[in-house]
């Protein structure tokens, strides 16, 4: 099965490919697209609705594993990640892939064993629990994704 895992936001969004086989889970692709503030906020979300299409295209997954929103103090902020995940949750759907939502907690249980955990812990976790190239330097963005696409392996019990 392949997942593709989404850490929203409009500014950067975490993407990873996962395929999970019998007993491993292989990263196919980790990236965190970017989209530039000097763009209007619905060029923005078009950008990510077409690099969301152009993903699913080539790799074909058949879900897609996404977090959840964390309302933080900035309002905005929290309005405009919530568009963007908006438009991710379209695109995938209108494309045939399942959607299913994990909040921040589910994702630091599933892959940490710990609700508290710190990002450095989820990103050293997350190099334990996959097969992927160590060498290769990675946003927290990518790390979060990958996360999540571990989140949804572990809770569908694939």
């Amino acid at each position: 099965m392949k997942i593709l895992a989404i850490d929203p936001g409009y500014e950067r969004v975490g993407i990873a490919i996962i395929q999970k086989d019998t007993n491993t889970e292989n990263l196919l692709y980790s990236d965190c697209f970017t989209t530039s503030p000097k763009d209007e906020f619905p060029n923005r979300l078009l950008a990510i609705g077409d690099e969301i299409e152009k993903v699913i295209k080539k790799y074909k997954p058949e879900a897609l594993a996404i977090e959840t929103l964390f309302f933080n103090t900035n309002q905005k902020t929290a309005m405009r990640v919530s568009e963007a995940r908006g438009a991710i949750i379209y695109k995938a759907k209108a494309m045939g892939v399942e959607v299913y939502e994990y909040t921040p907690l589910q994702i630091k249980i599933a892959v940490v064993g710990y609700g508290r955990a710190t990002k450095e812990q989820v990103n050293t976790m997350v190099t334990k629990l996959i097969s992927m190239d160590i060498t290769t330097n990675r946003k927290d963005d990518e790390f979060d994704a990958i996360a999540i696409g571990l989140t949804h392996c572990a809770h569908k019990k694939l």
